[in-house]
C-alpha cells in the first residue's frame, strides 16, 4: 500500500501571555518570605535596579480606577496554569504606594532544628567510632516524620552497600539501630507501634502493672489494638482492676515518639511562618493591609536612566561598541521597570482579593469563632474582584493572614456548603466542629456510634448521612466508637 506526504495549512486563534504577564503570575504565587528572596536575586543580577523610593512617587498611594487602568490579570480567557509553574467592599482601603508602608509591630514566628538534626546531634554523645557514626547518620536519615524506621536492618545494609559502597554486617546494623532507639525521644527508630511501645515500657520501673502492660503489648497487641479487652482479660485471667492499671501504664506511652520531642510543628519542619496579610479591627472597622515590612521599595537607578537618555539623544553617532552597550543598558532599565510594575500589580491583586475575603467573612474576623465562618469557594472571591479563579488561587496559595485571633492559613477560610433542615446554608467546617464537640462530651464508657452521631446532629438541625459522618470523623482523626471506649 503506497503512502504519500503532503503539506497543509490551518488557521486558528490562540491567546498567549506576554513575558510581563507571566512574571506577574509567578510573582503573585510567591509568599512574602520568598518574594524578599526573589527581590534580592534581582537586585544582584540587574545593576539598574536599586532600593529606594522613586523621587516622583514618594507619597503616591494606591488608588486605581478600573476604567482607566486595566489589570492584565483580569482577563478570564487566559488559562494561567499553562504558563506558570505550580509548587494549592472593605470599609477602609490600604495604602500600597510605598511597599514598605505597612510595618508590622510584632510578627511571631518560630524556627529550630528538625527531628533529624536533633537525633544526629545525639550520635556524638555516644561512644561510637567514626565509621559507626556514619552508619548511624544513614539510619537516622531513614526515620520518618512519626519517628519510625520503616526499613529493616537487612534492607539498610543493602542500601548502604549500593549507595555508598560501605559493607556492614546485619548484626552491626541491628546494634546501631538499638542504640538509636534509646535516643531522645525514647522509642524513635522502632519498626512499628508495637515495638515503639515495648521500647518505652521497658524503660519503666518493673512494677506488677508495668509487667502486665508489657505482657499485653508483647503477646496480645492485636487484641489490644482492636480494643478486644474482654478477650485479653480472659486469656490472662486477670481482674478488671488489674487490667485497668495496666492500661493506665500503656496510656502514658507515646505511639508517635516524634511528638514527644520538644519543639513546635514549625520547628520540626524548619518552617518560618510569616503572614502575608494583616487584618486589624479598629472600632469594628476592618483594615486590610499587606505585610510588606521586610520588602524594600524599589526604583530604577538614576545613573542608568541618564546613561540611557544620553544614548538615545545621540543615537546616530554611536560606534558599534557603544550601540552594544546602549542596548544592554536599555535592557537593564526595561527589565527593572517591568519588575517594579509586576510587584505593584501583585500587591494590587492580593489586597483586592483579601478585601473581598474579609468582606465575605466579616463576622469571623470580628468574633473570632469558626462558627461564624460562611461557606466559601475561590469563585466567590473571583466574582467580587472580577479576577480569574486561577488568579485568586495563586494569590492565596501558601499565604497566611495575621488577625487578632492568631495567624491563620488562607485555606482555613474556604469550605463547601450544606443546607440544614431550616433551609439555611452552613459550612462543612461548622458541621465538623459540632461533630467534634459531640464526641468530646460523649460518655466515654459508651461512645456514640456513627448512627447515633447522625441522630445527635439531626436533632440540632445538621441533616447529614451516616457515610458523611464517617468521612468527617476520619478527617478529624477520630477513631470509631469501639476504639474510643475507655475502661
Amino acid at each position: 500500500m503506497a503512502t504519500s506526504l503532503s503539506l497543509t495549512q490551518s488557521q486558528k486563534q490562540t491567546l498567549n501571555l506576554s513575558p510581563a504577564q507571566i512574571q506577574v503570575m509567578r510573582m503573585l504565587e510567591l509568599p512574602t518570605c520568598e518574594l524578599r528572596t526573589h527581590i534580592d536575586e534581582e537586585l544582584q543580577t540587574n545593576p539598574s535596579l536599586e532600593e529606594g523610593v522613586e523621587k516622583t512617587n514618594e507619597v503616591e498611594e494606591l488608588d486605581y480606577n478600573e476604567e482607566e487602568y486595566e489589570n492584565p490579570l483580569k482577563n478570564s480567557d487566559f488559562d494561567y496554569d499553562d504558563y506558570t509553574n505550580d509548587d494549592d467592599s472593605i470599609e477602609r482601603p490600604s495604602s500600597l504606594g510605598n511597599p514598605n508602608s505597612r510595618p508590622a509591630e510584632e510578627i511571631p514566628f518560630s524556627m529550630g532544628i528538625s527531628l533529624n538534626e536533633h537525633l544526629k546531634s545525639q550520635i556524638y554523645l555516644t561512644k561510637m567510632d567514626k565509621p559507626d557514626r556514619h552508619i548511624a547518620k544513614f539510619v537516622v536519615g531513614n526515620i520518618d516524620d512519626n519517628g519510625y524506621l520503616r526499613r529493616t536492618a537487612e534492607e539498610l545494609v543493602d542500601d548502604l552497600s549500593f549507595r555508598e559502597g560501605i559493607i556492614v554486617s546485619d548484626s552491626k546494623m541491628k546494634e546501631i539501630i538499638e542504640q538509636i532507639q534509646q535516643f531522645d525521644p525514647v522509642g524513635v527508630g522502632a519498626y512499628n507501634a508495637q515495638e515503639c511501645l515495648l521500647i518505652q515500657i521497658r524503660q519503666k520501673e518493673p512494677t506488677p502493672s508495668v509487667e502486665l502492660a508489657h505482657n499485653i503489648l508483647r503477646n496480645h497487641f492485636e487484641a489490644f489494638s482492636k480494643a478486644n479487652f474482654e478477650r485479653i482479660k480472659q486469656r490472662l485471667n486477670i481482674t478488671d482492676e488489674q487490667f485497668r492499671q495496666a492500661i493506665k501504664e500503656i496510656q502514658h506511652l507515646n505511639p508517635k515518639p516524634s511528638s514527644a520531642w520538644q519543639g513546635t510543628r514549625e520547628e520540626i519542619n524548619r518552617e518560618i511562618v510569616i503572614p502575608d496579610f494583616i487584618v486589624e479591627n479598629q472600632d469594628d472597622v476592618l483594615v486590610v493591609s499587606l505585610n510588606n515590612s521586610d520588602i524594600p521599595p524599589l526604583r530604577v537607578s538614576d545613573y542608568y536612566v541618564n546613561q540611557l537618555n544620553q544614548y538615545t539623544a545621540k543615537s546616530k553617532d554611536h560606534s558599534s561598541r557603544e550601540k552594544e552597550a546602549g542596548k544592554q543598558i536599555k535592557k537593564y532599565v526595561e527589565t527593572a521597570r517591568t519588575f517594579i510594575d509586576a510587584i505593584r500589580q501583585r500587591n494590587e491583586t492580593m489586597i483586592r482579593a483579601m478585601q473581598a475575603l474579609v468582606k465575605l467573612q466579616r463576622e469571623f474576623f470580628l468574633q473570632g469563632d469558626s462558627m461564624y465562618l460562611k461557606p466559601m469557594v475561590l469563585k466567590d472571591i473571583a466574582d467580587i474582584t472580577k479576577y480569574d479563579v486561577s488568579t485568586i488561587s495563586r494569590a492565596f496559595s501558601n499565604k497566611y493572614v495575621q488577625t487578632e485571633h492568631g495567624i491563620l492559613p488562607l485555606k482555613f477560610f474556604f469550605s463547601e456548603a450544606m443546607t440544614n433542615e431550616n433551609g439555611d446554608t452552613i459550612s462543612t467546617r461548622e458541621t465538623k466542629q459540632r461533630l467534634e464537640e459531640i464526641i468530646k462530651h460523649e460518655d466515654k464508657q459508651h461512645p456514640l456510634t456513627d448512627d447515633q452521631l447522625v441522630q445527635a446532629l439531626c436533632s440540632e438541625g445538621y441533616v447529614i448521612a451516616r457515610r458523611t459522618v464517617a468521612k468527617y470523623r476520619e478527617q478529624l482523626n477520630i477513631p470509631i466508637a469501639r476504639l474510643r471506649k475507655k475502661i
